[in-house]
């Protein structure tokens, strides 16, 4: 018999999303999928069983449209993050969700910041981050705060992006002492559907959430390049020339923002309670890339499961 409860999922169409809808549906909740053009995540759709799958047209920073994607949810997760008009998606969609879902009398809100986020930094976006967390705890304060490190997973950008570039004859790493803890994507989405369907254990709470390895930029590098099957030459980027290269990133194609160039100044790695408060024990990338990173060094396999997790 399925759970009556009913979570909307702001976001759900993403490369989180997916494996939090995903979740989700194995614990047998019903899940409303907010996104501004549904089509684009019709993919979800066979993962879920008859009656437990449904679609939402709505925009964060629309009062209305929120409110009505939030009527006769018992619990609200929000995935919602964006590279452009920060402010508007981070702070004021977050600020929407949430009173929203106080309004509608939800149990549970669950609210996916990131590890950084600091209402007084210089970079936009862990500016943004940190004010909209700010705004979520004074509309509803038993929201679960969920912080992640950097993501990886088969439709995850960083990782593809740096396997595509192994072709090169040689690869630059910026900012190459910068430490990561990345978080398999699927361990994520657990503790995330976790926090929803079970405010009692995570209300009020904030989660810094990483992986099972800390590791510097050029070791992640090492990593992907490995799960690739390539041995490129790696060649550390100056910070002076790094910093000089991230103020011309409002050109079309550039490598690196100025934003981004500030975030890396300070490490990603998570602090307190983590996926062990969830009971889930941490992937290593290791285990996992190869899966879909072997494709760039022409593991034919490698590549047919990419497009079936892509499809499906």
């Amino acid at each position: 018999m399925l759970n009556p409860q009913l979570v909307t999922v702001f976001g759900g169409g993403g490369f989180i999303g997916r494996y939090v809808c995903e979740q989700l549906f194995e614990a047998g909740a019903r899940v409303r999928v907010v996104t501004r053009e549904p089509r684009h995540a019709n993919f979800i759709q066979p993962l879920s069983q008859v009656g437990q799958f449904g679609f939402v047209r709505a925009d964060v920073t629309n009062r209305d449209s929120v409110r009505h994607a939030i009527e006769g949810a018992s619990a609200v997760i929000n995935l919602t993050g964006a590279f452009s008009k920060m402010d508007a998606v981070h702070v004021a969609g977050a600020r929407n969700i949430a009173e929203a879902a106080k309004k509608a009398g939800a149990q549970s809100l669950v609210h996916v910041s990131a590890i950084g986020a600091d209402a007084d930094s210089e970079a936009v976006y862990a500016r943004t981050k940190g004010e909209g967390e700010k705004a979520v705890r004074k509309a509803f304060p038993a929201a679960t705060i969920v912080r992640p490190s950097i993501v990886f997973g088969a439709e995850d950008k960083l990782t593809n992006r740096l396997a595509g570039m192994s072709r090169l004859p040689a690869l630059p790493v910026i900012a190459p002492n910068c430490r990561f803890q990345p978080i398999f994507v699927e361990d994520l989405a657990k503790a995330i559907a976790l926090a929803a369907l079970d405010p009692k254990a995570h209300g009020a709470k904030t989660y810094e959430l990483g992986g099972a390895q800390v590791l510097t930029m050029r070791e992640l590098t090492v990593e992907i390049l490995k799960a690739a099957g390539r041995d490129t030459e790696l060649v550390n980027v100056p910070g002076p020339i790094a910093s000089a290269i991230s103020w011309l990133g409002f050109l079309p194609g550039a490598p690196l923002t100025r934003d981004q160039w500030l975030m890396l100044q300070h490490d990603n790695v998570a602090e307190g309670p983590g996926l062990d408060a969830f009971g889930v024990r941490p992937t290593p990338f290791a285990a996992v890339a190869p899966g879909w990173l072997g494709m760039y060094g022409g593991n034919r396999f490698a590549r047919r499961r990419v497009n079936l997790t892509a499809t499906f």
